[in-house]
């Protein structure tokens, strides 16, 4: 698995996930200067931790690439116990 950090910002307005099962992408050639666009058949997903694409790989099993946030990235070190230390109920652990 490739683990890339990128930035997203969502406002109260925005949607907290998006999801599609068709990825849409342009490229412009360095040498031509021409675009190209391409739908291909990968999953989408998004929220405010991280993008997930998955598709199948030449032998049919599944592929993923996943692009963490920033904030993303702090949550999976709180889950593995590598995070800043912090009591979440302000004192009242037990």
């Amino acid at each position: 698995m490739i683990i890339m950090v990128w930035k997203v910002v969502f406002t109260m307005e925005e949607q907290f996930e998006i999801s599609a099962t068709m990825v849409t992408v342009e490229v412009k050639d360095a040498y031509t200067g021409k675009i190209y666009r391409r739908e291909l058949p990968i999953d989408y997903y998004e929220n405010a931790n991280f993008l997930k694409l998955s598709g199948e790989n030449m032998d049919g099993s599944v592929s993923q690439l996943v692009f963490y946030t920033p904030r993303g990235v702090e949550r999976v070190k709180d889950l593995t116990g590598k995070g800043f230390d912090h009591d979440p109920c302000g004192g009242h652990s037990h």
